[in-house]
């Protein structure tokens, strides 16, 4: 199944902090058989309001193909072994790509 996935990372992470963050998550990823069809960097963005003493963080969208059976799993994994400060997940159903083809 493709899903959509958020990433927010530490706002103090350098550019090759953040290349070791998403091969991270991409490590976890494939260890459940999964894969991640294409990732976005968004650069850094500032909260509305401080989140754990943060006021910023680093989005990254990645669209990540993964059995949905697996996705709590994928989920229990990224806040025990990954650097990433938050993340949401919603299933996707083409509709992304279908607009992005016709633009």
């Amino acid at each position: 199944m493709l899903y959509e996935g958020l990433f927010i990372f530490p706002e103090a992470l350098d550019e090759e902090g953040l290349d070791q963050a998403i091969a991270k998550v991409k490590e976890e990823l494939e260890k459940l058989g999964g894969s991640i069809e294409s990732t976005t960097r968004m650069g850094k963005k500032t909260f509305a309001r401080p989140l754990k003493k943060q006021r910023a963080g680093l989005y990254v969208v990645m669209m990540l193909n993964i059995d949905g059976t697996k996705i709590d799993t994928f989920k229990q994994r990224l806040k025990l072994t990954t650097n990433v400060f938050r993340h949401q997940l919603v299933q996707s159903d083409g509709v992304v790509e279908e607009v992005a083809q016709e633009a």
